[in-house]
C-alpha cells in the first residue's frame, strides 16, 4: 500500500466535503460507542482486567526475545516453521516462496493488518498468484480496489447501496434481478460466492491477535467463522503476525481477551475464536498439512526502549478510532496508510517515519478519549506530542507553523505583553461578535470556521479571574490560595 499520509490535510478537505461519507461516519455512535460502553459496564472488574492486560503486555516487552525464542520452539516442535522476517520484503518473499514450493494457484486471506502492511495482496499478483479476502468487510473493499478505512470495519466508509452495486458489477453470473436491498442478502450472496473459493485454494493466510509462547499457537478473533475455513481447508496455513503479538501463557492470552472484544465492538467476545497449534497431526481428520509462521519485525524493535514501547502494546481493537471526533469527521482513508485514527498516528510516524507522516500526530484535539477507553492504557496523546517535538526539531513543520509558534514564544515569555494581547483579543472578538455572540470567518483560523462558527469569548480572562481570586484571599486574615 503506497502511502500518502504526507497528504492528510487534502485528504480530510476531500473527506470533510464527501457528504456519503458522513453519514457512514455517523453509523459508529451507536456501532461501537454505545455498545462498548454498555460491555465494560455490565463487568465490574473492567479497569482492573485494563491495568493486567497492560501490564502482561509490558511483562512480555521486556523479555521479548526470550518469549520470540521460546515461542519458535514450540511451533517446530509440533511440526510448525517459523520465519524470521526483519523488513517487509523479507515477509513478502518468504510469503511466495512458501506459495511457490506447493505449487499454489489461489490463496485465500482472512483479515490481517499485517498484510495490509505488507501490500501482500498486489505481491501475491506480481507473482502469479490470486489473492481471495474472505472477511466480509476485506472482501467488498478488494472488489473496489481500496485498502481498507478501519482496523476491524474495513468497510465502513460504505453504505449497502454501494456494497450492491459493487456486487452487482462484480457478480455477473448471477442473476440482474436478484434483490441486493437488505443487508442479510448481501452477506448471503457473499457467503454464495466464497464457498467455493475456501475449496479451491491452495494456501490460507491469517493474522493472528496473539501468539502463545508456552504452546507455539496462534490465536484469531472473528465474527464471521472465514478465518476458520481459511486455514483448515487449504493444505498450507501461513499465519503474518508482527513481533509484538507475543503474549507468554493461554492464561494471558484469555486475560487480554476479556477486554478486546468489549473494547472493540461491544460483544463479551467474538463469535470465534480460534486456536491452531501446528499442522494437522496423523489421527486428525482435516487441517492443513503445513503450518508456517512469519514473525516481521518491521520497525518494531526500534521502538522497544523508547519514548514509543507503549505502543506495542496495541491489540488492535478499534477503540481509539471508534472515539476519537478526528476520525469521526475524516474517516480512514484520509489517513493515509495502513493505520487510521489515534493509535495510527503514533505507529505509522513509528513505522514509515515521521518525515512521511508527520501531519498525523497533529490531527489530534488532545481531548484525550482514545487514552481514556484504550483496553491497554496506552497514552497516546503524550506519545503524538513526542511526535510532534521530534518533527520540529527536525525542521519539518510548515513555515507558518513555526513561525507562529515563534511569535506565540516570544509573547508568551512576556506575561505583561501576554497579558495585554490576550485581553485585547479577547474584547475585539466580544465586539465584533456582539448579541450574537458567536464569529463566522476569523483572520488566521478559516480551517475551523470554514465548517463552524467560532464562540466568542465572555467575560475577563482566566489570568483575571485568578490575578482576583488572589487578590481576595490575601486580604488581611485570610490565607493564600
Amino acid at each position: 500500500m503506497q502511502a500518502t499520509s504526507r497528504s492528510f490535510k487534502d485528504n480530510a478537505h476531500q473527506a470533510l466535503n464527501d457528504e456519503q461519507l458522513r453519514r457512514a461516519l455517523d453509523n459508529m455512535k451507536e456501532g461501537f460507542i454505545a455498545k462498548r460502553a454498555k460491555a465494560a459496564a455490565k463487568l465490574p472488574e473492567f479497569d482492573a482486567l485494563r491495568d493486567q492486560a497492560r501490564d502482561i503486555k509490558d511483562h512480555t516487552l521486556e523479555n521479548l526475545d526470550a518469549y520470540l525464542e521460546l515461542y519458535a520452539e514450540k511451533v517446530e516442535a509440533v511440526g510448525g516453521t517459523v520465519h524470521w522476517c526483519p523488513t517487509a520484503d523479507d515477509a513478502r518473499k518468504a510469503v511466495v516462496d512458501i506459495c511457490q514450493a506447493v505449487g499454489a494457484k489461489t490463496v485465500t486471506k482472512g483479515k490481517s493488518m499485517i498484510a495490509e502492511e505488507l501490500a501482500l495482496n498486489e505481491h501475491l499478483e506480481a507473482n502469479g498468484l490470486i489473492p481471495i479476502e474472505t472477511d466480509l468487510g476485506e472482501y467488498i473493499i478488494q472488489l473496489r480496489n481500496e485498502p481498507p478505512s478501519h482496523i476491524i470495519a474495513p468497510a465502513i466508509h460504505l453504505n449497502k447501496e454501494q456494497v450492491a452495486s459493487d456486487f452487482r458489477a462484480a457478480h455477473v453470473d448471477l442473476p440482474a434481478d436478484r434483490q441486493l436491498e437488505e443487508p442479510q442478502q448481501l452477506v448471503g450472496e457473499a457467503r454464495a460466492v466464497l464457498r467455493q473459493k475456501y475449496l479451491d485454494a491452495d494456501v490460507g493466510i491469517t493474522g493472528a491477535n496473539f501468539l502463545i509462547a508456552e504452546t507455539g499457537t496462534s490465536i484469531i478473533v472473528t465474527n464471521e467463522g472465514n478465518g476458520d475455513l481459511t486455514q483448515s481447508l487449504p493444505k498450507v496455513h501461513i499465519v503474518v503476525a508482527s513481533i509484538e503479538k507475543i503474549v507468554p501463557s493461554l492464561e494471558d492470552a484469555s486475560a487480554i481477551l476479556r477486554v478486546l472484544a468489549r473494547s472493540a465492538t461491544g460483544q463479551e467476545f467474538s463469535t470465534y475464536t480460534t486456536f491452531s497449534t501446528g499442522p494437522k497431526r496423523p489421527d486428525d481428520p482435516d487441517g492443513p498439512e503445513q503450518y508456517h509462521v512469519i514473525l516481521l519485525d518491521n520497525g518494531r524493535s526500534r521502538m522497544l526502549g523508547s519514548e514509543f514501547q507503549d505502543m506495542l502494546r496495541c491489540i488492535r481493537c478499534g477503540a481509539c478510532m471508534n472515539h476519537c471526533p478526528v476520525y469521526h469527521s475524516v474517516g480512514g482513508h484520509a489517513y493515509g496508510w495502513v493505520y487510521p485514527g489515534p493509535m495510527g498516528a503514533v505507529l505509522t510516524p513509528s513505522l514509515i517515519g515521521v518525515d512521511e507522516a508527520g501531519h498525523l500526530p497533529n490531527a489530534s484535539t488532545f481531548c484525550g478519549r482514545c487514552e481514556a477507553v484504550c483496553p491497554m492504557r496506552i497514552p497516546l496523546p503524550k506519545m503524538m506530542r513526542h511526535w510532534r517535538e521530534q518533527e520540529f526539531q527536525k525542521h519539518l513543520s510548515p513555515t507558518a507553523v513555526r513561525l507562529g509558534l515563534g511569535a506565540w514564544t516570544f509573547v508568551a515569555r512576556r506575561p505583561s505583553l501576554y497579558h495585554f494581547t490576550t485581553g485585547l483579543k479577547a474584547r475585539v472578538l466580544s465586539m465584533i461578535a456582539g448579541k450574537r455572540g458567536r464569529l463566522a470567518k476569523v483572520p488566521l483560523a478559516s480551517g475551523w470556521t470554514s465548517h463552524r462558527d467560532l464562540p466568542a469569548p465572555e467575560g475577563r480572562t482566566f489570568m483575571d479571574l485568578w490575578a482576583k481570586q488572589r487578590r481576595t484571599a490575601q486580604r488581611p486574615g485570610q490565607e493564600t490560595v
